[in-house]
């Protein structure tokens, strides 16, 4: 069955809005967020603790991540920018998850600062930690990866035998032996070994091995388990014909696990975690952009004035994102289009051979699913600048969240430069 991608905004709002804020630019479903956001809380309602931490490199806007706040969702940081940014939105302590890899010693010191949660990549970090911040917190979190590959059913999801993070299995219980002997009272694990699944499977199977790893280490070392991350991996359906997954599903699939294998060894107040991000924004942000140019060589080429600069997944991954002509929704789609940007890289096309309406210039664009991992992955090659982010309100109104960056802000760094008062630009 063929489904449909509707855009959450229409092309009269649209045209409304790229008169205050020209494309191109990010634009958010204000609506759409918080509504999956009541959905994730209401789906694991029944374990007493759970969290939502929110995975801020997903979506590092301050006003996205307020509205999450409103909802109960911490913050899960990978940096010390990030942890920077949940410092300044007010999120303390227990609210901040650090989940980092080779990790400098100056963003263990902020974290420790912050009394956020720590969650260890590797073994040798124990002592890392401890000689950086002088201490091992009482409450302490290590990443686990049990290696081979990680299968749903007879399907391979993702291979973490080659993934760089986390702590092996043998690692894992000496290393909360270990922890236990510096002074960690609480433990927590986590793991996150596959990306983006679309499937209601995912979290029930992955939480069965954590829930029964959390059984053994108690067990074996008599760790204080008190949460326990099932991290991210929940994905978004990017192609129309993909099923969208059900988080009350997938929240009652960890429920039945849950009783299975922890309430009969005695850890039934174990409380459950989570590191959403593409699951939390990816489909409630677009990418909005203008037809500028066309090209008839070998190919039919559409030119944008957004590039890979502002959405990196296509070039990056080869990935797929739909691609909507606002207007001319239910028009045939004859036309076979390449859509591409303006970087000196052969491979900054957002479709290649998509079948499309016939695009006229002037047209408006909307590429879906872009709320989480575009923005972010933006860089500036070729001079590019950063695109806004607008958010559309419950109420139909558009709201700047994030301006547009500007050649003052591209050349801003030349500063050990005496170079700035001599440009032309003003």
């Amino acid at each position: 069955m063929i489904m449909k991608k509707e855009p959450f905004v229409t092309k009269e709002q649209l045209q409304e809005i790229v008169k205050k804020y020209p494309t191109p630019f990010h634009l958010y479903d204000e609506k759409g967020i918080r509504a999956n956001a009541q959905a994730l809380k209401e789906a694991f309602s029944w374990n007493k603790g759970f969290k939502e931490y929110f995975a801020v490199k997903a979506t590092p806007n301050p006003f996205l991540i307020n509205i999450l706040k409103e909802y109960g969702c911490g913050c899960d940081c990978s940096s010390l920018t990030e942890l920077m940014l949940a410092d300044a939105l007010h999120f303390k302590g227990e609210d901040v998850m650090f989940s980092s890899n080779a990790t400098p010693a100056d963003e263990f010191k902020f974290a420790g600062d912050m009394g956020a949660i720590i969650n260890l990549d590797d073994f040798t970090h124990i002592e890392f930690l401890e000689q950086t911040i002088g201490t091992i917190p009482e409450t302490i979190s290590c990443r686990y990866n049990p290696g081979g590959v990680f299968k749903i059913s007879n399907s391979i999801m993702d291979n973490p035998n080659d993934a760089k993070y986390g702590f092996t299995t043998e690692q894992l219980f000496e290393g909360f032996r270990v922890l236990k002997e510096k002074g960690a009272k609480y433990f927590g694990i986590h793991a996150f070994l596959a990306s983006n699944t679309v499937t209601n499977e995912y979290y029930p199977v992955l939480a069965k091995t954590l829930f029964e790893t959390a059984v053994r280490l108690k067990e074996e070392t008599g760790a204080d388990i008190r949460f326990i991350n099932l991290s991210g991996g929940i994905g978004i359906p990017y192609r129309p014909d993909e099923e969208p997954n059900d988080i009350y599903a997938i929240g009652e699939g960890v429920r039945r696990v849950y009783e299975e294998i922890l309430v009969p060894a005695g850890m039934g107040d174990v409380a459950i975690y989570a590191e959403l991000g593409r699951f939390m924004m990816g489909p409630y942000g677009c990418l909005v952009t203008t037809a500028i140019h066309q090209k008839h060589t070998h190919k039919e080429y559409i030119g944008c004035d957004a590039c890979a600069v502002n959405l990196m997944r296509p070039a990056m991954y080869g990935a797929y994102h739909h691609i909507t002509v606002m207007g001319k929704e239910h028009n045939v789609c004859d036309h076979k289009y390449d859509i591409t940007g303006s970087l000196c890289e052969n491979n900054d096309k957002f479709a290649i051979d998509r079948m499309l309406p016939k695009i006229d210039m002037g047209d408006l664009l909307v590429i879906h699913d872009t709320g989480a991992h575009g923005f972010s992955m933006g860089y500036n090659y070729n001079g590019k600048l950063k695109s806004a982010e607008v958010l559309l309100k419950e109420d139909g109104s558009a709201q700047l969240i994030r301006r547009a960056e500007t050649p003052e802000d591209y050349f801003a760094t030349f500063d050990c430069f005496d170079i700035l008062k001599d440009m032309k630009y003003k």
